[in-house]
C-alpha cells in the first residue's frame, strides 16, 4: 500500500515524480486552480501512464479558502497517516496554501530541492484536535463578516454566559479561542462581541467534511 499524495497543481510539476520515487503512491489527488485545469489534466494523464491513479479538485476562487476545503474533504475519506502532502509543485500561493493546509490537519508534508525529497517540520498534532466539541461549536455559530454579541451567541449555542467566556478566554491551563487566534472580539456599550477571524474561517472551511464523518 502506498500513499495518497496531496499535491497543488502550479509551475513546478517535474517535482510530483521527484516525490513518487521517494514515496510509494497509490493516488494523486491532484489541486488545481482553474487556470491550471489544462496542466492538471496532462499531469494526469501521465500519471495513468505509470499506472497511479489520480483525481482532480478544482479550485475556482480564493485559493486559501479552497485548499482548506479540500483539504477538509480529503482527510474526511482516509486516514491521517495514509496521507502526504509534496507542496513543491505549486506556485508561491498555492504552495503556502497547502502547506498551511498540512499544518492545520497535522498531515505530512515534503518539499523538493536539487531533485531531492525534503521532509518538512510540521508537527504530527492537528489542529483541529486541540479544539473541544463545545469550541467548535461556538466556531460554527460565528460568522467572518460580522460581529455577535455573546448573549446572542449564547441563546445559538445554549450556553451560559460563563461557559461562552470559559471556551473563549479559557484560563491558565486550557487555552480558549482567543488564544488559539481563531476569533476577533471588541467592547461596545460595555458589551462584549465576537466574531470568527480569518484563521478560524479558514480552518471551519476545512472541518465541515471531518465533522460529519464523526456524527
Amino acid at each position: 500500500m502506498g500513499y495518497k499524495v496531496i499535491a497543488p497543481v502550479g509551475d513546478n510539476l517535474k517535482a510530483l515524480f521527484v516525490g513518487i520515487k521517494e514515496f510509494p503512491t497509490e493516488m494523486v489527488y491532484l489541486i488545481a486552480p482553474k487556470a491550471n485545469n489544462k496542466e492538471a489534466h496532462e499531469l494526469a494523464a501521465k500519471l495513468d501512464e505509470f499506472t497511479i491513479k489520480s483525481k482532480i479538485l478544482e479550485i475556482d476562487g480564493n485559493i486559501m479558502d479552497g485548499m482548506f476545503r479540500i483539504f477538509g474533504d480529503i482527510c474526511s475519506l482516509h486516514d491521517e497517516d495514509d496521507l502526504i502532502v509534496n507542496v513543491a509543485t505549486g506556485d508561491r500561493i498555492s504552495t503556502c496554501a497547502a502547506l498551511s493546509a498540512a499544518f492545520a490537519n497535522g498531515l505530512k508534508a515534503f518539499g523538493v530541492m536539487d531533485d531531492m525529497a525534503m521532509m518538512l517540520p510540521i508537527m504530527k498534532l492537528s489542529y483541529y484536535n486541540e479544539l473541544s466539541e463545545n469550541k467548535l461549536k461556538i466556531l460554527k455559530h460565528l460568522s467572518s463578516d460580522d460581529f455577535t454579541s455573546l448573549k446572542q451567541l449564547s441563546e445559538k449555542v445554549s450556553m451560559s454566559i460563563s461557559l461562552l467566556s470559559y471556551h473563549i478566554n479559557g484560563n491558565y491551563k486550557y487555552k480558549g479561542l482567543k488564544q488559539f487566534r481563531l476569533v476577533e472580539l471588541k467592547g461596545e456599550h460595555n458589551n462584549l462581541y465576537i466574531k470568527l477571524s480569518q484563521l478560524g474561517n479558514l480552518l471551519l472551511k476545512g472541518y465541515i467534511k471531518r465533522y460529519d464523518k464523526k456524527k
